[in-house]
């Protein structure tokens, strides 16, 4: 699996501002929402209800929140370079700044778990990590976060 097959061009949120992370998550149902069509709010309120599991927030400014929505066709992913940290609750109290979202239809069990690994292997990379942080525009994030090299150097 290749982040190609879950992102495109629109799915890249180079300066996404938001105060809080219940904020965040509203950002990220709306610009979900406007790629998959699903109505913002089942896609706020899925998120949500992930979040009360326990965070998302992997540690070191990263967060995957994620979700599974019924009427979705496939996997879709989202990413977003924070304009400013938000606290997120992550188990090392380090505030996030780069979030990846990924929504999946409800019988996606091993594609989900696929593009959650996958996704969790890049943003481990902190070279990867690096270059994500230091471009700010959505053509440059597209542009590293589908690279062939990040696709083979993280393979499975």
């Amino acid at each position: 699996m290749h982040l190609a097959d879950l992102i495109d061009s629109r799915s890249v949120l180079p300066n996404l501002k938001a105060q809080s992370k219940k904020q965040l998550l509203q950002e990220l149902a709306h610009a979900a929402s406007a790629i998959t069509g699903v109505d913002h709010r089942l896609i706020f309120e899925t998120l949500l209800q992930r979040e009360k599991l326990g965070s998302t927030g992997l540690g070191q400014g990263i967060a995957i929140p994620h979700g599974k929505i019924k009427t979705l066709a496939r996997v879709h992913g989202l990413f977003a370079r924070l304009a400013a940290p938000v606290d997120f609750d992550s188990f090392d109290g380090q505030p996030v700044d780069l979030v990846f979202l990924l929504l999946a239809p409800e019988h996606a069990g091993a594609d989900h778990l696929e593009a959650l690994a996958k996704i969790s292997r890049l943003l481990r990379d902190s070279e990867f990590v690096a270059k994500l942080r230091g471009t700010d525009t959505a053509e440059g994030l597209y542009a590293i976060l589908t690279e062939p090299a990040a696709s083979a150097s993280h393979a499975a």
